[in-house]
């Protein structure tokens, strides 16, 4: 995808040489995390993010354990949030990841989940703008400029004590509403677009194409990697079942004209939401509908999930491999890896 989109016509589509990237979310050791890691390097992924909730491991120190059991894979937090960590920690943090890896690391940033940020009584103020100063402080930060601002955050004569290997670092925003994915075409790397289905990622990339328009000359090309949840196993009922968990918060936090957009449920949608918010996981799971899986979750076999992987393509320059990957990791990462090839012959 390039830089600029010189025509209303012009819909960002995939490219030659897709990216292959997979989301490792650190519910497990750093050891385990890093050993898929290495399993994904070795099966072709281009990305690995390491997902970043307050509940689970720290994503820097599991980024740094990837780093030292891969050799090409790049990798970095997908996604940390600019509230939890002042901005100009998390630049120093995601620096200190491309120096250990020689110059590999990713910057994924997004405003973060409301209600995760809730718990920990963080009002999500301002997001966009907020991400985007974040990731602008962290460009001047990495040339070695000392910088001071005064916006949604504030520093002053702030500088880093070291310089990424890489210059400047990848930013990819994780983005869902039409504002934020816009902000990201027209000022960042790239985009993690929170979505699963063709229907979705098509209405985002007419938003992405909207802030391409705009992106300076100067910037270079910009990628679009879908975020995709994924479940993938050698049965599609145990696919299905493993999907559950997630499409219970995707659907929890889904807003209207999305759920609009694939026709769910709206009972079976409040239901889930009303179990997520009372805290009865297991029953907010089985209120999940095949509906539900359809919409916002790749799930089933090897060759039920290559030709959704084909289908999401059509839109995107890339996949992310989201959780849960499988009723079993390694198997799923190797699946998806058969599944990728078969969506990208």
């Amino acid at each position: 995808m390039t830089g600029n989109t010189d025509s209303s016509d012009d819909v960002p589509t995939a490219n030659d040489d897709p990216t292959w990237a997979i989301e490792l979310t650190p519910e497990h050791p750093p050891e385990r995390i890093a050993d898929l890691a290495a399993l994904a390097e070795d099966e072709g992924f281009d990305i690995a993010f390491a997902s970043s909730h307050y509940f689970n491991r720290d994503p820097f120190v599991v980024c740094s354990r990837m780093a030292d059991a891969t050799d090409e894979l790049r990798l970095g937090p997908g996604v940390v949030n600019p509230y939890e960590t002042h901005p100009v920690k998390l630049a120093a943090q995601v620096a200190t990841i491309d120096e250990v890896s020689d110059g590999r690391a990713v910057f994924g940033v997004g405003a973060g989940d409301r209600s995760s940020l809730s718990n920990l009584g963080i009002d999500r103020d301002r997001p966009l703008r907020r991400v985007l100063e974040t990731f602008d402080l962290a460009r001047d930060l990495w040339v070695g400029e000392t910088v001071t601002h005064d916006g949604t955050f504030s520093a002053t004569d702030a500088s880093l004590n070291l310089e990424p290997p890489s210059g400047q670092i990848p930013t990819y925003v994780g983005a869902q509403g039409p504002h934020m994915l816009r902000m990201s075409a027209k000022h960042a790397d790239g985009a993690l677009v929170n979505a699963s289905h063709p229907k979705d990622l098509e209405w985002a990339a007419g938003q992405l194409e909207k802030g391409l328009a705009e992106r300076p000359d100067d910037y270079g090309d910009f990628e679009a990697l879908a975020f995709a949840s994924v479940s993938v196993a050698g049965s599609e009922d145990e696919a299905r079942e493993a999907a559950r968990p997630p499409v219970a918060f995707i659907v929890g936090g889904a807003a209207e004209p999305v759920l609009e957009r694939h026709d769910i449920d709206r009972e079976a949608a409040t239901a889930v939401s009303d179990a997520l918010e009372q805290g009865e996981l297991t029953e907010a799971f089985g209120h999940v509908t095949p509906a539900m899986i359809d919409a916002f979750c790749i799930a089933g076999t090897t060759e039920t999930v290559a030709d959704q992987f084909a289908a999401a393509l059509e839109h995107v320059d890339g996949i992310v491999v989201g959780s849960p990957l499988g009723p079993d990791l390694e198997d799923a990462v190797e699946r998806a890896s058969e599944a990728l090839t078969r969506a990208t012959q």
